[in-house]
Parts: structure tokens; sequence; C-alpha cells
């Protein structure tokens, strides 16, 4: 599979304990900052579409804001909610020298 980097914005764009939604070869992913280390998964809930940015992180989890489906941050897995769904897809963060923040992406 081809990938692309994608440079979508500056690191301080996302301080840490916040996530943000950037738009990435024709996708939304959600980049976040826990702990101060970044990670980047897909920015839709695979249960009923909600966007991930409009929800919350709770430690080491981004939380939907529709139904409280919870993903793990670093690995995009489903942790918990009542049905099973799929994971969401998971993408490396990498931060230039000069504090710009890219992605990787199928092309």
């Amino acid at each position: 599979m081809c990938v692309a980097r994608v440079v979508i914005g500056k690191a301080s764009d996302v301080p840490e304990g916040t996530m943000r939604k950037f738009e990435a070869g024709g996708r939304d992913v959600l980049v976040g900052n826990a702990g101060g280390k970044r990670f980047a998964i897909d920015d839709t809930c695979t249960h009923a579409g909600a966007s991930l940015a409009e929800g919350r992180m709770d430690g080491g989890s981004v939380v939907c804001g529709w139904h409280g489906a919870r993903f793990g941050c670093a690995t995009g897995k489903l942790e918990a909610f009542p049905a099973k769904i799929a994971d969401l897809g998971r993408y490396e963060v990498d931060v230039s020298e000069s504090g710009e923040m890219s992605v990787e992406v199928p092309a």
C-alpha cells in the first residue's frame, strides 16, 4: 500500500490534553496530545458517524460525544461500547524540528 506524508499544521495547534480535527489526504483525522505524546486516528466514530473531535479525551482514550464509544488514543482500538463496532484507523504523527506536524495516510 502506498502512503503519503501530509503536513497538517504546527505541533502548537494541539497543546497537551487537547485534540483537534485535521484534513489529511482527503480524510478527516483526529490528532490529540495525551501526556505530551501525539496520536492520530480516524475522526469519524464507527458507530453512528459522529466527529470524535466533538467528544472528549479521558486519559488514554477518546470518548465519542454522541453515544460514548471509547477508543484507545494510541491504537484506535474500541475499548468500550454496548455493541461491537469497528476499530478506527491509526496514523503515524511526526513533528519536524521547525514544529510542523505531519501524518502518514494511504495515498
